[in-house]
């Protein structure tokens, strides 16, 4: 078994060995480290020796570094002894892999990689390398910063459990209810991230979106009363279905009226229609209403044939239940299609006066499309290179600034 081979147990047990560790341990940290430390020594030892039950190898190791660590504390002899005594016999690691079982382990330490007291950035972090396994070098390469900058991240974050005293449990319903909002946040950043990436020379991270999926489908197997939680995987595995034609062979993007609808992926599109018809059981949320607006699209022939009115109607649904300038100018953008650019520029420039979105290129790329329709060129090509200026995905860029040479 090589480093391939080790990577992928690890991907796929990850969040299962940590979580089954904490609750042991009751230290995060400490159980993240000594999983690391497991996979450090199966790369070692795998290619020698393949293991026939891999995970409860992983298993077993991490649970011996633990052991090894706690033995060093010595104000904690009394939780080593305990250890120890769970450990004498190596069934026991068996027992607790069992590949087809999801527990609420994994779901509190999602809970716990998400927790309020983190940045935002800890909680992704967190998130991709506790529950995803994903290595500090992949989150990094993901999201476009330094390997030691998500390091620290990993650390400060755990430092801050730590201090913290955050405990390794689900949260009461109520207040799990409260807090889910924040778990499914840092996973609509994740995929966010990888459907359209805010800077770099790609478009798309498809990597990092699936990673998202997966994890939402963790989730919604662990929450299955939770409607919003259906709606964003829903939401996710619907916008997920347009990546094959998203971009040319050379990775230039293409726009969703010059697509191949051909090449949208079928069976993604059937799953986030059964996940929405999920989350429709007690009328949709922010992350539902996202979803069917995904599903208009999905379901659509063409743009032309796009039921743009419902598409309307659904943003205008958002804005009340989530309201964000995002939303406005999505609805601006539907509202030209379905009535006409004059109408959309004047919600665009409302957004403008009021200043909602400073700095993003999102703005002038819209107004540039609309002064573009309304034949308004030397106009809406000042807005496309402003865009082209602001937007630091190279992908992106290229298109707008192609765009605004059409217009001179």
């Amino acid at each position: 078994m090589g480093t391939a081979d080790v990577e992928a147990v690890w991907r796929i047990e990850s969040a299962r060995i940590v979580a089954a560790l904490t609750r042991f341990t009751g230290d995060f940290g400490l159980a993240e480290d000594a999983a690391q430390e497991a996979v450090a020594e199966a790369l070692v030892a795998w290619p020698l020796v393949p293991p026939a039950n891999p995970a409860g190898w992983l298993m077993a190791t991490a649970r011996r570094r633990a052991i090894d660590a706690i033995r060093r504390r010595t104000a904690l002899q009394d939780r080593y002894a305990l250890l120890a005594a769970d450990l004498t016999v190596d069934s026991a690691v068996d027992d607790d892999i069992d590949p087809d079982k999801i527990d609420d382990d994994v779901l509190a330490l999602m809970f716990v990689s998400c927790h309020p007291v983190l940045s935002p950035e800890a909680r992704v972090a967190l998130t991709l390398r506790v529950v995803g396994g994903l290595s500090s070098e992949e989150i990094a390469r993901a999201f476009l910063v330094p390997v030691p900058t998500v390091q620290a991240r990993i650390t400060r974050g755990k430092k801050t459990i730590a201090a913290a005293g955050v405990p390794f449990e689900l949260p009461p319903a109520a207040e799990r209810r409260e807090r889910l909002g924040g778990v499914l946040s840092v996973l609509y950043v994740i995929f966010t991230e990888g459907s359209t990436a805010t800077s770099g020379d790609r478009l798309l991270r498809p990597d990092v979106a699936y990673e998202a999926i997966r994890l939402a489908r963790t989730l919604a197997a662990l929450q299955p009363d939770e409607p919003e939680v259906h709606g964003l995987l829903a939401l996710c595995e619907l916008t997920a279905a347009r990546f094959p034609a998203r971009t040319g062979p050379d990775g230039s993007p293409v726009l969703l009226e010059d697509q191949d609808r051909r090449l949208w992926d079928f069976s993604a599109i059937r799953r986030g229609l059964a996940a929405l018809a999920k989350a429709s059981t007690r009328g949709l949320g922010p992350y539902g209403l996202q979803a069917a607006i995904a599903a208009t699209h999905a379901s659509a022939p063409s743009v032309e044939a796009t039921d743009w009115d419902r598409i309307v109607v659904l943003y205008e649904a958002l804005g009340r239940v989530a309201p964000s300038p995002v939303v406005e100018l999505n609805r601006a953008v539907a509202v030209a299609m379905a009535s006409g650019p004059a109408q959309a520029l004047a919600i665009v420039d409302e957004l403008i006066a009021s200043d909602r979105l400073p700095g993003s290129h999102l703005v002038p790329t819209v107004r540039g499309e609309l002064l573009t329709r309304l034949g308004r060129r030397p106009e809406a090509r000042a807005e496309l290179e402003l865009a082209a200026r602001l937007c630091a995905n190279q992908r992106e860029r290229s298109v707008l600034l192609r765009k605004a040479a059409t217009l001179s």
